[in-house]
């Protein structure tokens, strides 16, 4: 069996390339951007190969030299400032990846699974009614990321209508751990107090918004939720994957506090508040937990400790 992950080099692929070694007997192949250094791994079971997604032939030959018979789709770009900055990349990149993947299945003749990762961001401007997010909460986009991963999702849909593709969506919600870049709240946070702590920066953190509450996941349960739902999901369907609890963004600052070894003084930062935040954002993981029994295990004080670990041991 061969399993593809695709944005292999990235956060999410290297914890899911982890996963599926330990869990599987898999053979394991990782796409990775032409642009980026291949990766290096350890296990003669895992492959890195450069492939540009956006190229269309590339990828015919790529899905018919491999024949994955699953396939984790995390390329893409993922990064929802950035979205405002370019949305025409961002949406090109998100949604013809996608095309240029399900495209090469079907030339291919593949019968395989494909995994189509859309994201909590596609609910949107959520109203207090709304909550918890179930998935039939009407989708409501307020950035063009968000837009770009609602397109994502139904062509899931539609090539599993259209074309028989066994397409499993799933809708993840903000997801961290250790290996996330600083661009994101929990490693721009620890990375801060790791440079603060070695004395390459003054005592003073930076943050943005705190009174946001979000519902975070481990990313190594995220990627868990991944493997469960495409054996056990269903073939067109969309689960929501996340704790099912909100926390704010100043319980996290507090608790990385906590954890520092010097003191800290905070400041707010204009740049790093975000256009059109939605006060709070809780995940209903019913679907999920009912389809495989997933449950969020790993605890958020033990994410948090090893994002800053991980950080300490970059910046040393």
């Amino acid at each position: 069996m061969r399993a593809l992950v695709t944005g292999a080099a990235g956060f999410v692929g290297r914890h899911l390339i982890q996963f599926l070694l330990n869990a599987t007997d898999f053979e394991i192949i990782g796409s990775v951007y032409y642009k980026l250094p291949l990766p290096s791994h350890d296990s003669p079971r895992v492959h890195f190969e450069h492939v540009d997604l956006q190229d269309e032939e590339a990828v015919n030959d790529f899905i018919a030299r491999w024949r994955p018979d699953y396939t984790f789709h995390l390329a893409g770009q993922s990064f929802v400032p950035y979205s405002w900055r370019n949305p025409w990349l961002t949406f090109d990149q998100n949604v013809h990846i996608q095309l240029n993947l399900f495209r090469a299945m079907i030339r291919a003749e593949l019968d395989g699974r494909i995994l189509v990762v859309g994201s909590g961001d596609e609910y949107g401007a959520i109203e207090p009614g709304d909550l918890p997010i179930d998935e039939n909460t009407p989708l409501r986009p307020i950035s063009p990321y968000a837009v770009s991963k609602i397109a994502q999702d139904f062509l899931g849909w539609q090539y599993h209508h259209s074309h028989g593709i066994h397409a499993v969506r799933v809708r993840p919600f903000n997801h961290i751990g250790p290996g996330q870049r600083e661009m994101f709240v929990a490693s721009s946070f620890a990375k801060q107090i790791a440079e603060i702590e070695a004395g390459r920066r003054e005592p003073v953190l930076r943050h943005g918004n705190l009174e946001a509450r979000r519902d975070f996941t481990d990313v190594r349960d995220m990627v868990r939720a991944y493997w469960l739902l495409l054996n056990q999901g269903q073939p067109g369907e969309v689960y929501n994957a996340g704790s099912g609890r909100a926390v704010s963004i100043q319980q996290i600052l507090d608790i990385f506090l906590s954890m520092s070894r010097v003191p800290i003084r905070t400041e707010r930062d204009p740049e790093r508040m975000r256009p059109s935040d939605i006060p709070v954002i809780v995940c209903d993981p019913t679907r999920l937990h009912l389809t495989t029994g997933w449950r969020a295990d790993i605890p958020l004080e033990k994410t948090l400790a090893d994002i800053l670990d991980d950080w300490r041991a970059k910046v040393r």
